[in-house]
């Protein structure tokens, strides 16, 4: 019988940006949802860009081919797995920790706002990073996902978190509700839950919307 065994190594990571990160006054990091590319994922952000704003979208380190066989079309991203799930948890918050600190010894400002957003797969991710407790944040926005049921909300305590879904998200089911909502009722924090018209997705009025109601 085969044995298992896992070994560290160095891997070329990939993230994209728009806006000027050293002049920037808000940073968002955005992370995207399962099958995505961070090419694609951040130009849903590009509404909000502004001359004080820089977005960051880092891009899941494992790649696919979206239609599963051959070996062309488009290629979209994936944060982990259930196989290997410890060591890939590790590997992507060791890496988001690595760009965070590099993408803030390049900014200028001293009290620049971070925002963190985590769309559908990439919301459980944003999570899991925030409470790795080496970075810190203004505004945490789950978007169309759930908080892991692993999590410790301490980190959560001084970070404006909001909740986001569409009424009409196949993968926001009311199961999954339910869960969050005890969730939230067990975190002891202020989370903002909105609901607004729409599918599995980040719609361009209602992120425009949110940004300005709630000072992102």
């Amino acid at each position: 019988m085969s044995k298992k065994h896992n070994i560290s190594t160095t891997k070329t990571a990939t993230y994209y940006s728009l806006g000027d990160v050293a002049s920037a006054k808000t940073l968002w990091f955005v992370l995207h949802g399962y099958g995505y590319s961070a090419e694609h994922f951040i130009t849903k952000f590009e509404p909000i860009l502004n001359n004080e704003i820089a977005i960051i979208a880092p891009e899941g380190l494992s790649k696919f081919y979206l239609n599963g066989v051959g070996f062309d079309g488009k290629v979209g991203a994936s944060w982990m797995t259930k196989d290997n799930r410890e060591n890939e948890i590790k590997d992507y918050v060791n890496y988001l920790n690595q760009l965070y600190q590099s993408i803030l010894k390049e900014n200028n400002n001293s009290n620049t706002k971070i925002n963190i957003l985590g769309f559908s797969q990439g919301g459980a991710t944003a999570s899991r990073w925030l409470t790795n407790d080496k970075i810190s944040c203004n505004n945490f926005i789950l978007w169309a996902s759930i908080f892991p049921d692993d999590i410790s909300f301490e980190k959560f305590s001084n970070v404006n978190t909001y909740f986001l879904y569409g009424d009409s998200d196949e993968y926001v089911t009311n199961e999954r509700i339910i869960q969050q909502k005890e969730i939230f009722a067990n975190s002891g924090i202020d989370i903002k839950t909105t609901v607004f018209k729409g599918k599995h997705d980040i719609p361009e009025k209602v992120l425009v919307g949110q940004t300005s109601i709630n000072n992102w």
